[in-house]
């Protein structure tokens, strides 16, 4: 019954968003129906992380789980959603009597939320802005900020499209940036070689993270694209909107490529090395630039005086490798989640960075500013 309760939310909020993108809070939690496949052509399989079970090897706290009630409201990115939705699931399994609502309304709707008090835990695929932080500042929220994982953002197109095979930053640039809108809309605008066929464009909203960092890496400046293209800040539904258009070309999160990489092809890019695909090597390792980046949580302080948002984020912590590997991402060294770890227990609050997306940052700069 628990296990049910953790997948409808996540089911509801993958609706909400689909639906618009409202942040409001998520009803009580109630077995939903798996949502229809999508018309054809090719019609995608729903997605298939496998519910997480917990074994004798999961490090737990010295808390009594099974003791805790209350409840637990999280919402923010839905790149980092996988991997607390494996969080949750096995924490519900432990924990039965804690209801947790997991919502997914991108990592700026998240953070709106999070700093009107309205969320314990904020997931969140950049670090907070400027204007974020004063708006935590002016409500009294103290928050920890928390790496999870490292996350590839990919660029995919159609498996019948074999002409992309590598882009250089300097073509994606003239794909998105802003003069590009309503001019640059065929394939052989970008290379003449390629195919005078419709380019079409998928990615994510405005209130995505993923759009910033995107738009930054690319662009050149955070938050600013041509308009002209489709939106969303779900990624699953840019995976079937790209599998289903020969012509399409979107970015998200790595995770989302591999769920459906039998039916999306992840186009390599070159920053000036040489062509690089996506895999858990090349981001690891730094050398998938500049589209590596580390992707947060975010913890309310004064959540984390109640046992159960305690607990949970101890859970999340203690077995991040675990939680990150089964989500399809790449897991941080041991070191950086016991600085996090660290973080949590000594109340470390505010971020490490000047703000914003912080675009070529490799595992080893992030462990060093983590360990100031």
């Amino acid at each position: 019954m628990n296990i049910w309760r953790i997948a409808a939310l996540s089911l509801v909020a993958l609706l909400l968003v689909a639906c618009g993108g409202t942040t409001a809070a998520l009803p009580s939690p109630t077995p939903v129906p798996s949502p229809t496949a999508p018309p054809p052509p090719s019609p995608l399989p729903e997605p298939t992380i496998p519910p997480f079970t917990p074994t004798p090897a999961l490090a737990l706290p010295n808390t009594n789980l099974a003791a805790l009630k209350g409840e637990i409201k999280i919402d923010g990115s839905s790149t980092v959603f996988p991997i607390t939705e494996q969080v949750a699931i096995a924490f519900n399994e432990l924990a039965p009597d804690v209801t947790i609502r997991l919502g997914v309304s991108g990592t700026g709707g998240g953070f709106t939320r999070f700093c009107a008090g309205e969320t314990d835990i904020s997931n969140a695929s950049r670090p907070i802005k400027q204007r974020e932080l004063e708006a935590c500042t002016a409500n009294g929220i103290q928050f920890i900020e928390l790496p999870v994982a490292f996350d590839g953002l990919s660029v995919v197109v159609h498996p019948q499209n074999d002409w992309a095979q590598c882009l250089t930053v300097a073509d994606l640039k003239r794909m998105w940036e802003p003069e590009a809108e309503g001019q640059i809309t065929r394939w052989n605008q970008i290379r003449p070689e390629w195919p005078d066929q419709p380019l079409r464009l998928y990615g994510a909203g405005a209130d995505s993270g993923t759009y910033d960092y995107f738009t930054s890496a690319i662009v050149g400046k955070e938050g600013v694209s041509r308009g002209d293209y489709t939106a969303s800040e779900d990624d699953y539904l840019l995976a079937q909107d790209v599998a289903a258009d020969r012509f399409g070309l979107a970015f998200f999160g790595y995770a989302y490529y591999v769920e459906y990489t039998g039916q999306l092809r992840a186009v390599a890019i070159d920053s000036g090395t040489g062509c690089v695909a996506p895999s858990e090597t090349t981001i690891a390792d730094g050398s998938y630039q500049p589209l590596s980046r580390p992707i947060f949580m975010y913890v309310r302080v004064d959540a984390l005086e109640r046992p159960e948002v305690r607990a949970f984020v101890d859970v999340y912590l203690r077995n991040g490798e675990l939680f990150v590997n089964k989500a399809r991402y790449i897991p941080l060294p041991a070191r950086a989640y016991e600085l996090a770890i660290r973080r949590v227990e000594r109340r470390i609050t505010g971020s490490v960075f000047a703000g914003g997306s912080q675009v070529g940052l490799s595992i080893e700069q992030l462990l060093q500013l983590e360990d100031r």
